[in-house]
């Protein structure tokens, strides 16, 4: 299996050449040059493993560079009971008839983020040691995905992380997760401004390549191919689980800001697992909603994006969408890098025709809605009132959005994207009650805070990292 970019540079890679890396050297995205299909006889057999051996198999189509046995235990020292809760992994619970909620947040940092970070970070820490080199780590978060690489990353040899959020507007919680460790190679960066600036010195800190090759500069967001390879999992899981039988269709509503999640999903698809639809649900962040309703793809800036009690999905410039424009656009990667290309230019957005739109649900299944803060206290308290299942405001993003799209006998699993902890404040508002923590987490909010504040500039983020880079 080859890797090529989603902006034309064709040069084929491994699996480990592109572990290591963020962005391709065009400012593409990585995929594959195919995607494996999965037969019936094979997703027959797949039902009976595993968690861990479901996630080797899957994986083992995908990474022909690392030696089969030492993939499998890769996989199975990542997905435990121990770190993830039970034995299933990512259980399903039901809510009323044909429809339920997929389990992804038990890992050690309470979000969906963990089920692929705890397993990109063995990979990292594999690889850099069969190597014999070190990697520093940048990445953006709007609020899980930083503690899950850090939590994922933390003592792991040879790897320092930079991780850059939104200065203030991640929720208590996160920010306390995150800015509590101690662990010398984990650097917080309070970036002053929203998600989106964070996102965009990442990006442009991978685009100057003398930068990037010189100080080793890798990347843990979901523009990381093996990231999103490893959520793909999560959707045969949910699959088996769900499906009566074998040829059975199972749709699945993703609350969704940066897209790697249902991008996870598409993917899933595009292998042949039986996906009806797949149902992206935004908050009023609605860029991705705007377009698979309309064409447009409409970036905003800091200024109209919104501040919402899903911060996570405070996002107005979703990175993993060039992923599946790509393969909307037939592979034509001339007409993606002018259309993503013009987007890092400063450029608004752009349409697509009316044909190339109705492809979106016809070819692949994608259906779309949108959720706002009155939206998500409604559900959470019905969620709480009829089932006694208490979710955190982004699920509910994605269950108000799956209820109202359901389809007469569409059979949908919600998936999960957090532990209601996380996001107290907005319980209390819902319920009038606190969320329960776990023990290990009491008090995380009163732990002293290792971060720096910085301005949206990513001539200062580099300079700390050479800075840092020097030290280690």
């Amino acid at each position: 299996m080859r890797y090529i970019s989603t902006r034309g540079d064709a040069t084929p890679r491994a699996f480990c050449e592109i572990l290591l890396e963020g962005l391709a050297p065009d400012g593409g995205l990585y995929l594959p040059e195919r995607y494996p299909r999965v037969d019936a006889a094979t997703l027959s057999r797949w039902r009976g493993l595993s968690y861990a051996d479901l996630a080797f198999e899957i994986l083992s189509l995908y990474i022909d560079d690392i030696p089969a046995a030492d993939l499998r235990a890769l996989c199975r020292r990542t997905y435990t009971r121990d770190r993830f809760g039970s034995e299933a992994i990512v259980p399903l619970r039901g809510l009323e008839a044909g429809l339920s909620i997929e389990a992804l947040s038990n890992g050690p940092t309470l979000a969906f983020k963990d089920m692929a970070m705890q397993l990109l970070g063995a990979l990292f820490e594999y690889e850099l040691a069969r190597r014999g080199e070190r990697l520093n780590i940048l990445g953006a978060t709007s609020g899980d995905t930083g503690s899950a690489a850090e939590y994922a990353m933390r003592g792991k040899r040879g790897v320092q992380v930079f991780m850059l959020s939104p200065h203030g507007r991640m929720s208590p919680f996160q920010q306390a997760q995150m800015y509590s460790l101690r662990d010398a190679n984990i650097h917080n960066i309070a970036i002053e401004g929203v998600f989106d600036d964070c996102q965009d010195i990442v990006k442009a800190v991978s685009a100057d390549l003398d930068f990037k090759r010189r100080h080793r500069i890798g990347s843990v967001n979901s523009i990381n191919w093996a990231r999103l390879l490893a959520q793909v999992v999560y959707y045969f899981a949910g699959w088996s689980q769900a499906a009566s039988h074998g040829h059975e269709r199972v749709s699945f509503a993703v609350p969704s800001g940066n897209f790697g999640n249902v991008c996870a999903g598409h993917i899933a698809r595009m292998m042949g697992l039986p996906i009806g639809r797949l149902i992206v649900a935004t908050n009023e962040n609605d860029v991705l909603d705007e377009f698979f309703r309309s064409g447009r793809y409409r970036v905003r800036g800091a200024a109209e994006t919104h501040e919402t009690s899903s911060p996570s999905m405070d996002i107005s410039k979703a990175s993993n969408f060039e992923r599946f424009a790509f393969d909307l656009l037939d592979r034509d990667a001339v007409r993606t890098r002018a259309l993503f290309g013009a987007l890092a230019a400063g450029e608004g957005g752009f349409s697509l025709d009316a044909a190339t739109l109705e492809r979106c649900s016809r070819d692949f299944g994608f259906v779309s809605g949108r959720s706002t803060h009155a939206d998500r206290l409604a559900t959470i308290r019905d969620a709480w009132q009829r089932h006694g299942t208490m979710i955190d405001p982004h699920t509910a993003d994605g269950l108000k959005v799956a209820r109202a799209l359901r389809l007469p006998g569409e059979r949908v699993v919600v998936l999960e994207t957090a532990l209601p902890v996380k996001f107290a404040s907005t319980i209390v508002e819902a319920l009038g009650r606190e969320p329960e923590r776990p023990a290990a987490l009491a008090g995380i909010e009163a732990l002293p805070r290792r971060v720096q504040v910085l301005p949206a500039d990513a001539q200062r983020v580099k300079a700390l990292i050479a800075a840092a880079d020097v030290g280690a």
